[in-house]
C-alpha cells in the first residue's frame, strides 16, 4: 500500500552514527574501559579475597538491625549466601555484586539530579519524559550494541547497558516526589527567608525521601537483571554459568546459578526497602 514511499535509511544512518561516535570520543571511551574496567575488576577481586564467612556476618548482623531486630530476612541471608559459597559460586556473586552496586550508584547519581530539575523545569520535564520512554521500552538487548561498539567487552559494557536501562525510575521517582511535596510547606520555607538551596534540602528532599528510594530500589533490581543479559558481552559473575548453561542445554548448573542471582536479589531488594521504610 505505501510501497510509493522509498525506504527511509534509517539502520544506515544509526550505523554511520555509532561509527563516528565510536571514533570519535574514543580518547574517552578507550580510558574507560581500561581505568574504569581495572577498577572494578579490582574491586570485585578484592571483595572475593575477604573471607566469605566475614561477609556472610556482615550481611547477617546488617539484616538483623535493618529488619528491627528480625531474625527472618537475617536467616535468610545466612542460609542463601552459604548455599551460595557451598556451590562454587562465590566468586562470581562478587563480580555481579560489584556489577550492580556501581551501576546502581552512577544511576543514582545521574537520576536524582536529573529528576531534581525535571521536578523544577517544566520544559526541561517536556523533553525527557519521551526520552524516559525510549529507554525503559527498547528491548535490553539492544543497549549490547552500542557497549559494544563503544567499549569492547567485559564489565564495562555492561555497566553502560545496566545505566541505561536501571536509571528512568530513579529520575521518575524523584520527579513525582518533589512535585507531591506538600505547597504549604514549602510556601512556609519560603516565608521564612529561605534560598532556594535550603528549600531543597532541608524541606523538599526529605520529605521526599521514601519516594526517592522506592525509585533507587527499582534501579537496584533493574541493573541486577540485566546481568545475564550483560554475560553475553563478557562481564564476569553469576550471568556467566546461567549463559553457558544455556548454550549447553545444562538445566542443573543453570538452576543453581539462577537460584543464587534470586538469592542476591532478594537480599539487595529487601534491604532497600527497609531503609526506605525507616520512619
Amino acid at each position: 500500500m505505501f510501497d510509493f514511499i522509498p525506504e527511509i535509511p534509517i539502520s544506515d544512518w544509526i550505523d554511520v552514527a555509532v561509527d563516528w561516535i565510536t571514533n570519535s570520543f574514543s580518547f574517552i571511551f578507550n580510558p574507560l574501559r581500561n581505568e574504569f574496567g581495572d577498577f572494578m575488576s579490582w574491586t570485585a577481586d578484592l571483595l572475593a579475597q575477604i573471607p566469605a564467612f566475614i561477609v556472610v556476618l556482615i550481611v547477617f548482623i546488617g539484616a538483623f538491625f535493618i529488619t528491627g531486630k528480625k531474625f527472618g530476612l537475617a536467616t535468610f541471608s545466612l542460609v542463601g549466601l552459604i548455599l551460595i559459597y557451598n556451590q562454587g559460586l562465590w566468586d562470581e556473586l562478587m563480580y555481579t555484586f560489584t556489577l550492580v552496586l556501581i551501576a546502581s550508584l552512577l544511576s543514582v547519581l545521574i537520576g536524582v539530579p536529573t529528576g531534581i530539575l525535571m521536578s523544577k523545569n517544566k520544559v526541561f520535564e517536556t523533553i525527557m519524559l519521551p526520552i524516559l520512554d525510549f529507554m525503559q521500552t527498547m528491548p535490553a538487548f539492544v543497549y549490547l550494541i552500542p557497549a559494544v561498539a563503544f567499549f569492547s567487552i567485559g564489565m564495562v559494557p555492561g555497566v553502560f547497558a545496566s545505566l541505561i536501562f536501571a536509571t528512568p525510575p530513579t529520575i521518575r521517582f524523584t520527579n513525582l516526589a518533589i512535585r507531591q511535596v506538600s505547597t504549604e510547606l514549602v510556601e512556609a520555607a519560603e516565608a521564612f527567608g529561605s534560598t532556594g538551596f535550603q528549600r531543597l534540602f532541608k524541606v523538599e528532599l526529605p520529605m521526599a525521601k521514601s519516594t526517592i528510594m522506592a525509585g533507587v530500589n527499582q534501579t537496584v533490581m533493574l541493573s541486577l537483571s540485566m546481568v545475564v543479559i550483560a554475560s553475553m558481552i563478557g562481564a564476569p559473575g553469576l550471568g556467566r554459568p546461567v549463559l553457558s548453561a544455556l548454550q549447553r542445554a545444562q538445566a542443573g548448573p543453570g538452576f543453581v546459578a539462577g537460584i543464587s542471582i534470586v538469592i542476591l536479589a532478594i537480599i539487595m531488594d529487601r534491604f532497600t526497602q527497609n531503609i526506605y521504610q525507616k520512619k
